[in-house]
């Protein structure tokens, strides 16, 4: 089983298929293999480095998941690139919680980034004035303080029908589910985030922000993204908050934008470019729902 020993802890791994490495940031519940399980035809073309945050998977246990230590860890892992995967510099994708790791990860080493995308990060902080982002982490606040956590499974069940997940959960839940509904009970709130949109701003990385429209919240937060990062914007329904189960038509998104990343950039440049590239937005048709 494959490991990485990072900032003192193990960091389960896979990585499969040949080309360029793109690496993969899981974010709560749900391990790596379980959320990036539908990119796996990417391999053909990507070598997929996928990892286990502490706490998920085979990787070391933790107390609590905190957003921070994790893209610690990241940026940790990003350091040794050429070591490990034979790059300077590669690509980083994080979803949910993970997206939140990978914008902290990204704004601390810059430099070691190929590109960042994030698919529904919940960057509360970035848009916490509006009412729709408010009302959401009052919901999500007073869950963590008044839900049931002595019962981690009805914790976890009560959680994704506010994240708007379209995950639908086995009962009794098999023993990844089990960890996870555990490790959320444990997790430190992401609305306590403090994303820095202006180092992120200056970083000479194209972006990629995705939306599953189906909160107004999540949608408010990537809308901010996009134009604080000068990032491409992409909205793919059908699955929820689990952009990722959608499929083909994420991979297909994900790859365009992958492909065309540039192997370099200098900073500022790239993001006037793409603030004015009409065609930098797309919007997906609606997938069935998993």
């Amino acid at each position: 089983m494959p490991m990485l020993r990072v900032n003192g802890l193990n960091l389960h791994y896979e990585q499969e298929g040949k080309g360029p490495p793109v690496l993969f940031v899981h974010g709560s519940v749900l391990n790596g293999a379980m959320t990036w399980s539908a990119q796996q035809p990417l391999a053909e073309r990507w070598s997929l480095i996928v990892i286990d945050r502490p706490g998920f998977g085979a990787s070391s246990p933790v107390d609590r998941v905190d957003f921070a230590a994790d893209a610690e860890s990241v940026a940790a892992l990003l350091d040794r690139s050429e070591e490990l995967w034979g790059v300077d510099r590669v690509h980083l994708v994080g979803h949910s919680d993970g997206g939140v790791v990978s914008l902290l990860a990204a704004a601390a080493r810059p430099e070691a980034l190929a590109s960042l995308t994030v698919i529904e990060p919940p960057a509360f902080g970035v848009a916490a004035d509006h009412p729709a982002v408010r009302g959401l982490v009052t919901r999500l606040k007073d869950h963590w303080r008044h839900g049931p956590r002595g019962d981690p499974g009805l914790f976890l069940r009560a959680f994704l029908e506010l994240a708007g997940s379209e995950v639908a959960l086995p009962d009794p839940l098999p023993p990844p589910l089990e960890q996870g509904a555990a490790m959320l009970v444990a997790e430190r709130g992401p609305w306590e985030a403090r994303i820095p949109l202006q180092r992120l701003a200056r970083a000479p990385f194209p972006g990629l922000v995705v939306s599953g429209a189906h909160n107004a919240a999540f949608d408010l937060v990537c809308d901010v993204l996009e134009r604080a990062l000068g990032a491409e914007r992409a909205v793919i329904p059908g699955a929820g908050h689990s952009v990722p189960r959608v499929g083909d038509a994420f991979n297909r998104r994900l790859e365009h934008f992958l492909a065309g990343a540039p192997s370099a950039a200098k900073p500022g440049v790239l993001r006037e470019e793409r603030r004015n590239d009409p065609a930098r937005r797309t919007e997906s048709p609606e997938q069935g729902r998993f």
